[in-house]
This record gives structure tokens, C-alpha cells and sequence, in this order.
């Protein structure tokens, strides 16, 4: 992988992550005002959590014509956020950032009260395009390609922990109208969070404590108890299991999980980086293939926090779907959101047998 850094127009990083050897030399020429994020993050005092505030990301490109999308190669006359003509794998700066390291201010509470904390929401939020064809998918992408965007991730993983304030690096992708994609370019995110987010603080807190009791990660165990049984395994590599989680909350859930702990996506070695990518695309067409139709999903990668934890980290991957039949949607409705109880309309035995009989 040839990795090679310019700036866009109002100073953005923009990255290429090329499989042979390329010149990038294109400029932006559009006239750009530059960025003005304003995101806040303030602490709710009932439940401990910290709430991103970013009201910039009104204005932000709302599902514009496939001619004008923003996420395609540079034409003559058609600038995008791309200024090549064409790109394998690219990564560059939200210009509507939820986070951000230009926001400014101090920390402190809302309303001078001392009761909500509030701070900047310093980070950084990037957009990574998986190819430069506007009406492709991650699932047909080739192994090789996908291997370029995991190397693309650990990379970036890597850059923003290093970043002021950062304290967790998530990258994700939103597939789909239903998930609320709003640019429907194959691309996905990278957030890094000025803090460590609930879902991570519960599962290593549940880590933590299963450890002291067992001696084991729990995770560990999990992947062991399913591996044997087989009744939810997708797909197996020699490195990655894929897998319908035995307490799944979505209509359609898998997590790959790699055989050996590691933290992060950086920690990963050049074999177990190849068999994640045929794994992956393995679960991915699968998926596609459930309802006849591209599933809507979202793709969420749980890494351990940058400074905290990092020793009860287990890296994985959780695809979930809202979409519970051709033509039906899952609700989060009264207890799911009202009680973040979820209730499932099929069970992860159920869900397990449907992806193998079209896998």
C-alpha cells in the first residue's frame, strides 16, 4: 500500500491509499470557506454519559443527484472532495465535523451551574471511500481492495490516537436509506471521541469482572462455547469466526471475532488482516443475499479505548440490520428506546440459519 497526504482547499487532510504506484498531484480548485466546527459534548448527570452536540451539521450535503455526488473522482468542471481523477482507497476530513480539533473553548459546565459538564468536543471525524465507483459495495469489493481499506483503518486508528483529547477511535460504515445514509457513494467514518463511549465502559466493566471471576476474557469464552457448537457460526477462517450472537438485539446481527485478543486494528498481523478480508466478504454477501435485496446495516468496529482498558480489549466487528423481512423495517420503539431493552422478533438460531442456507 502506497500512502500519500495533500490538503483540499480550506486545509483538510486528504489521504490516498493506492495498490501501485500513483502520482497525486491534483489540486483542489474549489473556493472553499474554511470549516467552522462548533461542537460540544456535555455530560448528562443521570446517567454519566457524555451527548455530542453539532448544530454546523444541519447544512451538511443531504442525498444530492448521483451526478453531483461529493464522494466521486474530480471531472473537468465537476470538482469534488476528491481532486483525482480516480483513487483506490481514499480518506479525508469530514467537512461537517461532529468532532473536531479546531473547536475552541474551554471546559466547563452548562449555564455556569456546576450540575451538566460541558467541554469542546475536540477529535476529529474522517470519511473514507471504499473504491471510486459511485454504484459499487463494500461486498463487491475485491479481497485485495478490502485489505487496503483495513490497512487504511489501522492507519488512521493509529494517527488519531495520537491526537489532543482523543480517547477512543471508531471506525464504522452506514449502509443503506433506511440506516440514514445520506450519500449513497460506498464510504464509511472514523470518529475519534474526546471520550470513552457507554457501549465500551459496560463491556469492559462486564470484561473486568468476568475476568476476576474466571481468569479469562469473556469474549475469549464466547468465541470458544461457538466455535464448538456451531449452531451460529457464518463463517470461519484461520484467523476470523463469524458468528450470530447469542443475545442478538437486531433482526440480523453477526460479530467477527478474531481468534487472538488484540486491542485494535493496528495490533493485527498480515495474515490475520487477508483472512478478515475473504471472511468479511463471505458474512457481506450473505447478507445481501437474506432478503434478495442490498441490506441496509451498519458496520461497527469495537476497539479498546487509546489510554484506559486496553489490557481487557478484544477487537470486533458488529454488523447489525433494522431490516426484519423484504419489506420490513425493525422500530426501536418504547422499550428499546425508552429502556434500551431490546426485544427481538427472531432468534439468533433462527437469524444463524437463514445467512448459512444463502451463504
Amino acid at each position: 500500500m502506497i500512502r500519500t497526504v495533500r490538503h483540499l482547499a480550506d486545509g483538510r487532510e486528504i489521504i490516498y491509499y493506492d495498490e501501485s504506484p500513483r502520482e497525486r498531484t491534483a489540486v483542489d480548485t474549489r473556493d472553499l470557506p474554511p470549516v467552522a466546527a462548533s461542537s460540544e459534548i456535555r455530560r448528562d448527570p443521570l446517567t454519566g454519559e457524555w451527548v455530542a452536540m453539532a448544530a454546523h451539521r444541519q447544512t451538511r450535503t443531504y442525498k444530492p443527484p448521483a451526478d453531483l455526488c461529493p464522494l466521486d473522482p474530480s471531472n473537468p468542471g465537476k470538482p469534488t472532495e476528491i481532486p483525482e481523477s480516480d483513487y483506490d482507497v481514499v480518506v479525508f476530513e469530514n467537512r461537517f465535523p461532529s468532532f473536531s480539533q479546531h473547536v475552541t473553548g474551554e471546559p466547563g459546565t452548562v449555564d455556569g451551574m456546576g450540575l451538566v459538564p460541558s467541554a469542546p468536543g475536540r477529535g476529529r471525524a474522517d470519511v473514507v471511500c471504499f473504491t471510486s465507483d459511485h454504484n459499487g459495495s463494500f461486498a463487491q469489493l475485491s479481497p485485495k481492495r478490502v485489505r487496503t481499506v483495513v490497512d487504511a483503518w489501522a492507519d488512521r486508528t493509529a494517527s488519531m490516537s495520537t491526537l489532543e483529547g482523543v480517547e477512543q477511535v471508531f471506525p464504522f460504515e452506514n449502509r443503506g436509506e433506511e440506516i440514514g445514509v445520506t450519500l449513497s457513494h460506498p464510504h464509511g467514518q472514523i470518529y475519534a471521541y474526546p471520550f470513552v463511549t457507554p457501549k465500551t465502559r459496560q463491556m469492559l466493566e462486564t470484561a473486568r469482572a468476568y475476568q476476576a471471576e474466571h481468569g479469562r476474557h469473556v469474549l475469549g469464552d464466547v468465541l470458544a462455547a461457538e466455535r464448538k457448537s456451531g449452531v451460529r457460526v457464518i463463517a470461519e477462517g484461520a484467523y476470523w469466526t463469524a458468528f450470530v450472537p447469542p443475545a442478538a438485539r437486531w433482526p440480523v446481527e453477526v460479530l467477527l471475532v478474531p481468534h487472538r485478543q488484540v486491542p485494535d486494528i493496528p495490533a493485527l498481523t498480515d495474515a490475520e488482516r487477508d483472512d478478515f478480508a475473504e471472511v468479511y466478504l463471505q458474512v457481506l454477501r450473505a447478507c445481501d443475499a437474506l432478503y434478495d435485496r442490498p441490506l441496509p446495516y451498519i458496520a461497527a468496529w469495537n476497539q479498546a479505548p487509546v489510554r484506559v482498558g486496553r489490557e481487557l480489549g478484544w477487537l470486533h466487528l458488529d454488523l447489525l440490520s433494522i431490516l426484519r423481512a423484504k419489506d420490513k423495517l425493525k422500530y426501536l420503539a418504547g422499550s428499546e428506546s425508552g429502556m434500551a431493552v431490546w426485544i427481538n422478533d427472531a432468534t439468533p438460531e433462527q437469524i444463524a440459519d437463514r445467512l448459512r442456507a444463502v451463504l
